[in-house]
Parts: C-alpha cells; structure tokens; sequence
C-alpha cells in the first residue's frame, strides 16, 4: 500500500500558509487558530483536488498540484477570518 502525496503536502501547504497568514497579522492567533488551520488544510486538499480535475499544471510537485491548492488554502484562512470579525460579541471565537 502506498500514500500519494496529497495528505502529507496537503498537511504541510495548510500549516506553512497558516504561519503566514500568523505572521502577517502580527498575532498569536488565539483561540480561531485551531480553525484557521483546520481550514486551510481542508482548503490544500480541496485546492489540490480542483487542480486535478481542471487540469492546472502551472506549479505541481508530482501529483500535487501547489497553485491550486495554496489558492484554495487561503481562500479557507480568508473565510474564517471574515467569520471571526462578524461573529457576534458573545461568540467565544470572537474574543481573543
């Protein structure tokens, strides 16, 4: 049995982006940091898979289509930073 490179980059794409996306803002992260990870790792294999089955080949390692799959991780760090900033006051995620 062999394991294709999709759950291991995908893991990887999603934690080096959240770094960034921590990084960039300056912040811990706080509580919203599990679920921003767990989005953009969801994003890397959802991007990842997108990529196959439209056919973009412009940055691939192997089988893993990268561009595709950073676009979409970013795409899921995006949305739960736009959920954090409009949940509502009494959400223990919008809280720091």
């Amino acid at each position: 049995m062999t394991i294709g490179p999709a759950p291991i980059l995908g893991v990887l794409v999603g934690v080096l982006h959240t770094a960034l996306f921590v990084f960039i803002r300056g912040e811990s992260g706080g509580r919203r940091l599990p679920i921003v990870l767990l989005a953009a790792v969801l994003g890397a294999f959802l991007g990842d898979a997108i990529g196959e089955r439209l056919g973009i080949e412009l940055l691939s390692l192997g089988d893993f289509h990268l561009l595709s799959a950073s676009l979409a991780a970013w795409a899921g760090i995006i949305v739960v930073a736009i959920a954090g900033v409009l949940a509502p006051g009494g959400s223990p995620y919008a809280r720091r």
